[in-house]
C-alpha cells in the first residue's frame, strides 16, 4: 500500500531538489546582504534557496528574497512548529525544512501550500513520515548519522524515499552523497563561505555556487 499524499507541492519540490544538485542554507543577516547572497547563488545555478528561521530578520528576508528572485524557489529551514509553517507561507516562502519529524506538523503540511521536508535519520523516523505521505526527507545531521553508509542500508528498504542530507558536507563530500540513488539533493553552507559573505564578495560566491551547481551525482 502506497503512502497518502500530503501535496502536490511535495512533488514539485523533489523535481526541482533533482534539478538543482545542492541547496544553499542560508543564515540570514540584514535584508539587503541577504538578498545580494542570494542573488549571486541563483547566478551560479543554485535556485533552490533556504534560508533558517535562527535571525529575527529571517521571514522579511524570505520575503524580501521571493519577491527579487520569482525565478527562485525560496524556502525557510528550521520549521520546528506548525506556526513556522503558516508564517512561511505567508511570506511567500515554497518549502520549508525541519530537523527532525513531527506529527503534531503533519496536519498543517497538509493543508498548506509550503511543501515540507521534515527531517528523518532512523528506520522508525522514516516509517512515520513515508506513512504520513511524506517521502522526501532530509538526512541530518548526515555525517554524524551514518552518513553514506546509512542511506545505503536504507535504499533497498525504502525504495521510495528520497533524501536531502545536510550537516558537515563540503564540495568533496557532497559528491559522495549524490552517488548514492535515494539522495536528491545535497544541501549546506560550502559554497558561502563566511570570509566572501563578510567581504560580500559576491563573484567568489556566485563562482563557488558555478562548482556546486554542476556537481556530478557519480
Amino acid at each position: 500500500m502506497s503512502a497518502p499524499v500530503p501535496n502536490v507541492a511535495n512533488f514539485a519540490l523533489r523535481d526541482a531538489l533533482r534539478r538543482v544538485v545542492a541547496v544553499p542554507v542560508i543564515t540570514a543577516g540584514d535584508v539587503a546582504s541577504t538578498t545580494d547572497l542570494c542573488k549571486a547563488l541563483a547566478a551560479g545555478g543554485l535556485t533552490v534557496l533556504e534560508i533558517t528561521l535562527r535571525t529575527e530578520t529571517a521571514l522579511a528576508c524570505v520575503e524580501a528574497v521571493a519577491k527579487a528572485l520569482p525565478e527562485a524557489i525560496v524556502g525557510v529551514g528550521t520549521a520546528l512548529t506548525s506556526e513556522d509553517l503558516v508564517r512561511a507561507e505567508g511570506v511567500g516562502a515554497r518549502f520549508a525544512v525541519s530537523p527532525g519529524f513531527d506529527p503534531a506538523m503533519v496536519g498543517a503540511a497538509r493543508r498548506g501550500k509550503v511543501a515540507w521536508l521534515p527531517g528523518a535519520v532512523t528506520a522508525s523516523e522514516i516509517m512515520q513520515a513515508r506513512n504520513a505521505g511524506f517521502t522526501t526527507l532530509k538526512f541530518f545531521p548526515a555525517q554524524q548519522s551514518g552518513g553514506t553508509a546509512a542511506l545505503g542500508a536504507f535504499a533497498p528498504v525504502f525504495g521510495d524515499v528520497m533524501f536531502c542530507p545536510t550537516g558537515g558536507l563540503v564540495q568533496e563530500t557532497a559528491r559522495e552523497y549524490l552517488a548514492c540513488k535515494n539522495v536528491v539533493a545535497v544541501g549546506g553552507t560550502w559554497m558561502m563561505p563566511k570570509d566572501a559573505v563578510a567581504a560580500r564578495d559576491w563573484k567568489r560566491i556566485e563562482g563557488l555556487a558555478r562548482i556546486a551547481a554542476g556537481t556530478s551525482r557519480g
